[in-house]
């Protein structure tokens, strides 16, 4: 039951997705080919819709939400992750949009509305609020997060590698729960 139905809606998940059972993953969430959810992971496309795109990976206690359609914010705010994204350990993220190739250091907050584009390095424990966009190409740290500098070409070929680690793992994990 760790995958779930709400209100007609059922998680949609791509070719060789791996969710580890202990994660919960429920209503309109479509998740892309090659990605991983860890354990103790929540996922609620409840009240709004989430898209992650291929072979990203949301580590282990990380929240993923959305904000609903109301008076105060009438189409409210989606969850969009792009593609090659590592999100780390106990990240939030609240309504916003994330770009492809794009890393999140552990225990980071991402606020409603908020915006990071393309390959971009969040450092751990930042706080990015509401409507703020993060430019692509540089490292920000902090709360609020603030620029620090523009990424290293060693730092940008980091995305891909993180997000390649990242599949082959969860094929191990997917093999090993398969053969039990």
């Amino acid at each position: 039951m760790h995958i779930r139905e709400y209100q007609g809606k059922r998680p949609q998940l791509g070719k060789a997705v791996f969710v580890d059972p202990s994660a919960v993953v429920l209503g309109d969430v479509e998740i892309g080919d090659d990605s991983s959810v860890w354990p103790l992971t929540v996922i609620r496309g409840d009240m709004n819709h989430i898209r992650i795109g291929r072979c990203s990976s949301i580590q282990d206690g990380s929240v993923l939400h959305i904000t609903h359609a109301g008076p105060f914010n009438p189409d409210g705010f989606p969850l969009i992750i792009g593609d090659e994204v590592t999100v780390g350990h106990q990240v939030t993220l609240h309504g916003c949009r994330i770009g492809n190739r794009v890393l999140i250091g552990m225990g980071s907050l991402i606020m409603d509305g908020a915006m990071v584009e393309d390959e971009v390095v969040i450092g751990a424990g930042s706080l990015v609020p509401p409507g703020k966009t993060l430019q692509s190409g540089y490292l920000y740290v902090g709360r609020p997060a603030k620029q620090v500098r523009p990424l290293t070409d060693k730092e940008r070929h980091f995305f891909s590698y993180s997000a390649d680690n990242y599949r082959k793992l969860k094929d191990t994990h997917m093999q090993e729960s398969w053969s039990e």
